[in-house]
């Protein structure tokens, strides 16, 4: 099938608004409001003040965190460090571009510190704060996916099966037809290249793979878990190997950058990455997704054996002039109690 011809990056042709950063506000308001219920249903003790700027500091470490990992490990040229004013410069030649390039890893554990220190300096316990980020975060992380795909940016290997889709020739790298792997998937998908010495062919719409899976499907194992938790913290840990897991799968459909390839290879491969991504070669995704999964597994580890890990359900409502630490010093003390007696009896 063909990219839809309708989609286009900008809202209106002509204007420096475009779809991927209006995906970004999309993705913010979701996780605000999944998160918001989640303090509202649990009597949680947040004010909104605090609700606020805890998402304030949260997005900002966010998004300096993914440009700033982006143009450290995925820029290969020396541009960056040459000029590094223009890693938050959004013009490029006179035209507004915005800022092209951000890192999910890097704005998701950078994200992580600036929670981390919003709860410290609040009072706050980053483990029961964490926990409802990451029952939020996933299904917000859908909309970005979505702007990658409207961009018709990050799109998959060359594909013959019935989901491969011809992206927008300007945004897509054309195939040398001498390649007999090319030839061979021109006829299977009935392209006629006779006389053509490069040929757009279709890809996987690797986009929409992450969009379901990391997000929608993440987002619904989570949330299950919400109420089901066995201890503080065990949210977080869950996010990152799931995560982790998703994207190290859906990274074999997705092509490695051009300019990188692939990080890590047990078996050295020729093989071209538009055509095929070996079981054991690695791309700069899977790789992150490799310590995602392994920091989630020794959270996990840690916070199930933290002090206080009881799981408190429901908060009291907060309307007693105290803090939000100490109502949740308070409910802790008191589950502690109803467990003790339910030992004693």
């Amino acid at each position: 099938m063909n990219f839809p011809s309708w989609i286009t990056p900008e809202v209106i042709q002509g204007l420096p608004v475009r779809w991927y950063g209006l995906m970004f506000i999309f993705a913010f308001a979701t996780a605000y409001l999944l998160y918001r219920k989640q303090v509202k249903e649990r009597k949680f003790p947040m004010t909104e003040d605090d609700l606020s700027s805890l998402f304030f500091w949260g997005i900002l470490g966010l998004l300096l965190g993914a440009r700033l990992f982006s143009t450290i490990i995925y820029e290969t040229s020396d541009i960056y460090r040459r000029e590094p004013w223009l890693i938050f410069w959004p013009f490029r030649n006179g035209r507004f571009t915005g800022l092209q390039g951000m890192s999910y890893h890097g704005g998701a554990f950078a994200g992580l510190l600036a929670v981390i220190i919003f709860a410290k300096v609040k009072k706050y316990s980053f483990r029961e704060i964490g926990d409802m980020f990451a029952a939020a975060i996933p299904l917000g992380y859908t909309f970005g996916r979505m702007g990658n795909f409207i961009n018709a940016e990050l799109y998959g290997r060359v594909t013959t099966g019935p989901l491969g889709m011809i992206f927008p020739d300007k945004t897509t790298e054309f195939l040398s037809t001498s390649e007999s792997w090319v030839q061979e998937a021109a006829a299977k998908v009935g392209i006629d290249i006779t006389g053509l010495a490069q040929v757009n062919l279709p890809r996987h719409p690797s986009q929409l793979y992450e969009a379901l899976f990391e997000g929608i499907v993440l987002w619904a194992i989570i949330w299950f878990f919400r109420n089901r938790k066995p201890f503080k913290g065990f949210l977080v840990g869950l996010y990152f190997i799931g995560y982790g897991f998703f994207r190290f799968i859906i990274e074999y459909f997705r092509e490695p950058d051009s300019n990188i390839g692939y990080r890590f290879e047990i078996v050295e491969t020729t093989l071209p990455t538009a055509y095929a991504h070996p079981l054991l070669s690695f791309s700069t995704g899977q790789v992150l997704c490799f310590f995602m999964m392994l920091f989630g597994i020794i959270w996990l580890i840690i916070a199930s054996r933290l002090p206080n890990r009881e799981v408190i359900r429901v908060y009291d409502n907060g309307e007693n002039g105290k803090s939000g630490a100490e109502n949740a010093e308070e409910a802790a003390e008191r589950n502690r109690r109803r467990k003790l007696r339910k030992k004693l009896k």
